[in-house]
């Protein structure tokens, strides 16, 4: 299919121009306003739009286990809210069980992801260690296409290293020329206060952000910097929610240290206060962790990311249903944890970012693209709209409005976090390599049309 897109304002993280792009065979070929289209292309009048990379959402969780349950969202449907969004590529997460052989579980993951609507590829997080283990992580960076590993500082029933462990992970994610990533918050305060808060008689959901304080992060994220810092690895910290864990980052970047932060769209948007609805149903929806912060915390989120401390915007889309939540109406620390977001990030974004003047145009594409390109190591065939490129595009709407909610989302559950905002700033048309799959507010992308993007070495 070849695509002729003209009329429109070309956004890339380092500049704007009105000009023209040609797409064939899913690679963009042209860019430039002396453009001869070919006679048997489509063309797409772009005029009053911004024509914008594909975003790259780089924390999701699709068809995930937990427990006995699993997230809502699959890697179709999920698909298709992310384009709906303006995503066009998520990467998820392979989470082996202890004991289990990380291939075996990269496998089944990547079985799960045949039926995706867009582009994928994967984390793999690291559950356990040995040298059977390194040798599979081995086989996974060099061949299978992942270049980061996921490493938790809690969690320690299920996924939580010991430190002797991660520091052996860390060494060996170094040798392999890869990414550690690390989800950050201390385990001993957390369980701590989760002990106290239910023996004093506390077990509404509001007991969630009260036993995980900004504090446990921020301890857990400036622990974390100091194993990365002499192991001499990079280190991405995800989904980071409050000023004391983006002090630690600041302050490792000021002195060299190789070191990112991605910012979840919810964090940037809610309120802690949602814990305290007097419906436990209603309170339930938003338990995800870290929690949502007070309002100083989100100023300082968005300055980090106007700073660029911050480089990445992420979803951690993981979605459960009502039922699955109303577990833990009587005990807080058995809701399963996890909030929607991959359809709407990139409008909350906008709406919040540039549309208050905390992020200019090309902010928002770096923030929402391509710098997780860049980190991730599939700059420039994604996350740029360039010549070579992959046609991964959106045409964006930024003064046109949409409403959330659950009766017109794309999620597989019942109620929206984000229910009842209006979001200024939209996808209009959604490319994915190179076609559209996204138009007249209906995705048409097929089950399986999404591509396995291995992400090499560094």
């Amino acid at each position: 299919m070849k695509l002729f897109i003209y009329n429109g304002t070309v956004v890339n993280a380092n500049g704007s121009e009105k000009t023209d792009v040609l797409i064939e065979d899913s690679i963009i070929t042209k860019i430039g306003i002396d453009i001869v289209e070919p006679d048997d292309c489509k063309k797409i009048n772009a005029d009053g739009l911004l024509v914008i990379p594909g975003g790259i959402d780089p924390h999701t969780h699709l068809e995930m286990p937990m427990g006995d349950l699993r997230t809502a969202d699959g890697f179709e449907n999920g698909g298709r809210a992310a384009l709906s969004g303006g995503t066009t590529t998520i990467i998820d997460f392979v989470n082996p069980v202890r004991g289990q052989s990380f291939l075996h579980t990269f496998d089944q993951w990547l079985e799960r992801a045949q039926k995706a609507t867009c582009n994928y590829s994967f984390h793999v997080t690291v559950t356990w260690f040995d040298q059977s283990v390194a040798d599979e992580m081995r086989i996974l960076a060099e061949e299978k296409g992942v270049n980061s590993f996921k490493h938790f500082t809690t969690y320690r029933d299920t996924i939580m290293l010991d430190p002797d462990s991660m520091l052996q992970s860390f060494e060996q994610v170094k040798e392999l020329g890869c990414l550690c990533t690390v989800h950050a918050e201390n385990d001993e305060i957390i369980t701590f206060l989760q002990r106290k808060l239910l023996s004093q008689g506390i077990t509404h959901p509001r007991g969630h952000v009260l036993s995980r304080p900004p504090i446990a992060e921020g301890e857990a994220t400036h622990r974390v910097i100091a194993i990365a810092k002499v192991v001499e690895v990079p280190l991405y910290i995800v989904h980071l929610s409050c000023a004391d864990a983006l002090r630690a980052v600041v302050s490792a970047q000021q002195k060299g240290q190789e070191v990112y932060a991605e910012s979840l769209c919810g964090h940037l948007l809610l309120d802690e206060s949602v814990y305290f609805a007097k419906e436990r149903e209603v309170a339930a929806r938003y338990v995800m962790t870290p929690p949502y912060r007070t309002q100083e915390h989100r100023d300082a989120l968005w300055d980090g990311l106007a700073s660029g401390a911050i480089q990445t915007t992420a979803s951690d889309n993981c979605t459960f249903t009502q039922e699955n939540r109303n577990r833990g109406l009587d005990d807080f620390t058995k809701i399963p944890n996890g909030s929607p977001g991959i359809e709407d990030r990139m409008r909350i974004i906008w709406d919040q970012g540039v549309r208050t003047n905390k992020l200019t145009p090309e902010q928002f594409v770096a923030v929402t693209s391509t710098n997780a390109a860049k980190i991730f190591n599939i700059y420039p065939r994604k996350g740029l709209i360039a010549p070579g490129a992959d046609a991964d595009i959106v045409l964006w709407a930024p003064t046109k409005q949409h409403r959330v909610s659950a009766q017109t989302h794309l999620h597989a559950i019942d109620y929206s976090v984000f229910e009842g905002f209006t979001f200024t700033g939209t996808p209009l048309l959604t490319i994915l390599n190179g076609e559209i799959v996204f138009e007249n507010s209906e995705v048409t992308a097929r089950p399986g049309q999404g591509q396995y993007i291995q992400r090499p070495q560094f």
